[in-house]
């Protein structure tokens, strides 16, 4: 955060830094399945209504093309923020996760 005098020395201005302070880690990507056929295919959303029509679509496209068994429908609480550890955690225990925005 840093003050400036923006109105010639009767006021300040307030400039804050909205980067993120949390340090971060490298990521590996997850290994990829051989096949989605009979597999759990995840539809995370980030929870806006327009990512709804656009998953539907997905689905459809999944379910016919690579014939998973099944399609869970998850969405965050907050659209801003990253998903729980809960959420993440159910996730990792799916063939394959998909997100999208509804923006």
């Amino acid at each position: 955060m840093a003050t400036v005098d923006g109105n010639g020395g009767r006021g300040t201005i307030e400039i804050l830094d909205p980067t993120w302070s949390e340090d971060t880690r490298p990521a590996t990507l997850a290994p990829r399945p051989a096949t989605l056929r009979g597999g759990v295919v995840a539809l995370l959303s980030n929870g806006k209504a327009g990512v709804d029509p656009f998953f539907d679509h997905v689905e459809r496209i999944i379910r016919e093309r690579w014939q998973v068994a099944e399609v869970v429908r998850r969405s965050k609480p907050n659209y801003s923020a990253p998903a729980p550890a809960e959420l993440i955690t159910e996730l990792v225990g799916w063939d394959a996760v998909l997100t999208g925005v509804g923006d």
